[in-house]
């Protein structure tokens, strides 16, 4: 492995940028809208002039820039990859006054990005009396937010993997437990299974995507499958996946198998990408109530972005169509414990017998409230898991050899 020392890094949009920004929003060209509709047909227009008109004439950029710097410490590290070279690797590393703090990797998704973990970061490195500490490494992904962008396909959840673990190594830490939902939940299991005993010692999520049982490979879980009947909450959350699965994945299917034709329109159209964005962001949560800020610090992230957004799209492509075997998302994990956290809103539910092929499947929490974006919706929940989880008695407790998160220890 090849890496340099951190460097200290600091957002910095050039003002031509956000110049250019503006005059991209004031050109705006809005399309016509059926009576009544509201969302059923996509981003309503009424929203959608209110954003650009704010992110035009109102919304400061700079405000949200220089707390992001001034609240979180950043870097930026050199990372070789296998086959890829290296790669510039931007990541929030907050550490914990508590030295015993547990070295954790937060590992976002699409649309997220590193400030997804904006809210978790304080709770876990600075806890009340009687929970575990935990040193925080938020990371840009590659193609993502302020990271270099892979230079040849690909760049699948092995090759996320093992940036992230190399990240860790670079960081000094040798041992570490991994967190994360949506993509970040696919690489942080991807690390348990290429690193988890030896470096990787616990792995915490809070979405499964997980293939359908097979009766052939599986017979007596499927047999406990389809006799097992579900609550009227699994009858919702079951609801919401088919209501998912019927109108919410053309995003998915455009962006694994053409993301570089979406690309063009993200890239040259702000307003392109606010809606492709603010979509997921309105129907992917549980009634959060987004302010117009907190929506346009969102995508300004990826307007600002290093690579530009449409260097985020390719994931879908790398994961679904290169080095399937390879990826291993579906390969059972038992060489670590493994947490779960579920909320009413998520996109897809995965029933508790299909659960069962995750591996080590031994921390389950169930909560009242709460959609895709556990961490930025409810991060005092996803943070009491994680103590829960690594705290006295839990299942991940004292898994990292000598740093159980407590200062008496």
């Amino acid at each position: 492995m090849t890496s340099t020392s951190p460097v200290s890094y600091k957002l910095a949009i050039p003002e031509n940028d956000l110049q250019a920004l503006k005059s991209k929003l004031a050109a705006t060209r809005f399309p016509d809208e059926l009576e009544g509709v509201q969302w059923d047909y996509g981003v309503p227009l009424a929203d959608m002039k209110r954003l650009v008109r704010y992110w035009q004439d109102g919304y400061d950029w700079r405000r949200h820039e220089t707390h992001i710097n001034e609240t979180f410490p950043q870097f930026t590290i050199d990372i070789e990859v296998d086959g890829f070279g290296v790669l510039n690797i931007h990541h929030v590393h907050q550490r914990s006054k508590n030295e015993h703090a547990i070295p954790l990797l937060f590992s976002h998704g699409w649309p997220g990005h590193f400030m997804e973990a904006a809210k978790i970061i304080p709770l876990l490195t600075n806890p009340p009396s009687g929970a575990p500490a935990f040193h925080v490494v938020a990371w840009s992904l590659p193609g993502f937010g302020f990271s270099d962008a892979p230079k040849k396909p690909g760049f699948n959840m092995a090759k996320m993997a093992e940036a992230g673990h190399k990240l860790m190594l670079a960081l000094g830490y040798s041992e570490y437990v991994v967190q994360g939902g949506d993509w970040g939940s696919s690489i942080s299991r991807q690390v348990a299974r290429l690193y988890g005993g030896k470096h990787c010692k616990a792995v915490h999520v809070n979405m499964l995507s997980m293939a359908p049982i097979q009766p052939s490979k599986n017979p007596l879980l499927w047999l406990q499958h389809i006799s097992t009947p579900f609550s009227e909450e699994e009858k919702r959350m079951v609801a919401r996946t088919n209501m998912f699965r019927d109108k919410g994945l053309g995003y998915f299917h455009e962006q694994s198998s053409q993301p570089q034709t979406l690309s063009y329109g993200l890239a040259d159209s702000p307003v392109g990408l606010l809606a492709w964005v603010y979509e997921k962001l309105h129907n992917w949560t549980d009634n959060y109530p987004f302010t117009d800020d907190e929506i346009l610090d969102w995508i300004s992230v990826y307007w600002f972005s290093k690579a530009g957004p449409g260097a985020s799209l390719r994931i879908y492509y790398e994961n679904l169509r290169t080095n399937p075997l390879e990826n291993g998302r579906h390969e059972p994990i038992y060489s670590v414990p493994i947490g779960f956290s579920i909320f009413p809103q998520e996109l897809v539910y995965v029933s508790k017998a299909n659960r069962l092929l995750v591996g080590n499947l031994v921390y389950e929490s169930s909560h009242s409230a709460g959609g895709h974006f556990a961490a930025f919706e409810r991060p005092e929940d996803l943070v009491g898991d994680l103590r829960e989880f690594h705290g006295i008695g839990g299942k991940a407790y004292g898994v990292v050899k000598g740093l159980t998160g407590y200062a008496d220890d």
